[in-house]
């Protein structure tokens, strides 16, 4: 999603991170709409430079001490800075009480104000973990993600292409699950594609012909796995003579989902080819070049290396400058 309401938060969260509405429960506030947490030390000093309205303020002592050496009239005009409609909560943590001044600020502009038990920097920490997960990117492809030997291999391609039928072989080689039909893909904050299955399907599948099918209950609890990085795609298309398919793989072919590039890998299917297996070598090949040995690339230098050679070799031939 790509926005999160207060209401989404305090259900969620109230517990895990000890929250306590403090302003009358008919304030809202705006919707939260980023991960990462504001500490406004320096707002409150009247440095608004660099203020971001639309993120999670959190008090800890340090503000508190600051807002205590003030007058009456330089406190309320530091609230004034940092309470501002954009704002979607303020949060006082470490156990401390909200002062009255600071309830009241919040019921007057609408800014939410909570009491968290928890420490600032655990408060801030936990918050952005769990922001970044609801609020992270998503989108929902067609297609069958298994784990092969470590790496997230999507496959892609037309409805009854034979998708499913790859996820079983690769589950009955010892292989792992994630989802099939519909997969639920979310971009974290580090640029990583995460998949997972439909709540509903979860460990099922359709083999046409066959019907629906449950794989743990067939190949075991280890053959699933509730969540996966998606690494490489590997797109099933149906062979054609017309197409000029990939030979050498010396460059890299990437597809973006939300974002996010990763290696695309265009399979034709003819009859008799072993589609498990080069799936397999697929993902062998892509943990290769995680370690910086690109097969394709070595043949091509060594090609390049011997071509020189017997350029030079044929140059040194007596009569070959007559």
């Amino acid at each position: 999603m790509d926005r999160l309401t207060l209401e989404q938060l305090t259900e969620r969260f109230r517990e895990p991170l000890g929250l306590t509405l403090v302003t009358d429960a008919a304030v809202s506030g705006s919707d939260i709409t980023w991960s990462e947490i504001s500490r406004p030390g320096l707002l409150l000093a009247g440095f608004e430079d660099g203020f971001s309205p639309d993120r999670i303020q959190v008090l800890a002592e340090s503000e508190f001490a600051y807002l205590e050496s003030l007058d009456s009239a330089a406190q309320d005009a530091a609230l004034g800075r940092l309470f501002v409609s954009a704002v979607p909560c303020v949060i006082v943590s470490g156990g401390r009480k909200a002062p009255a001044e600071l309830v009241e600020r919040g019921n007057r502009t609408g800014v939410p104000v909570f009491e968290s038990d928890l420490p600032a920097g655990r408060l801030a920490r936990e918050l952005s973990t769990v922001l970044d997960d609801l609020l992270a990117p998503e989108a929902t492809i067609h297609g069958t993600l298994v784990d092969v030997y470590g790496v997230g291999l999507l496959f892609t391609g037309k409805s009854g292409i034979g998708k499913s039928e790859c996820g079983l072989d690769l589950v009955e080689h010892g292989h792992r699950l994630v989802a099939d039909d519909v997969v639920h893909v979310t971009s974290t904050s580090q640029g990583h594609l995460i998949g997972s299955g439909n709540d509903l399907l979860r460990h099922y599948m359709e083999i046409r012909g066959v019907g629906i099918i449950d794989v743990q209950a067939i190949f075991g609890i280890r053959a699933i796995r509730k969540q996966k990085r998606i690494e490489v795609e590997v797109r099933l298309v149906s062979w054609s003579e017309l197409d000029d398919y990939e030979r050498l793989g010396v460059d890299e072919v990437h597809t973006e989902i939300l974002g996010v590039k990763i290696p695309l890998v265009t399979l034709p299917l003819v009859t008799g080819k072993n589609i498990t297996v080069v799936s397999e070598v697929i993902a062998m090949n892509h943990l290769l070049k995680l370690r910086g040995v690109h097969p394709a690339r070595e043949f091509d230098r060594r090609l390049r290396d011997l071509a020189s050679t017997e350029e030079r070799a044929r140059r040194m031939l007596p009569g070959d400058n007559e």
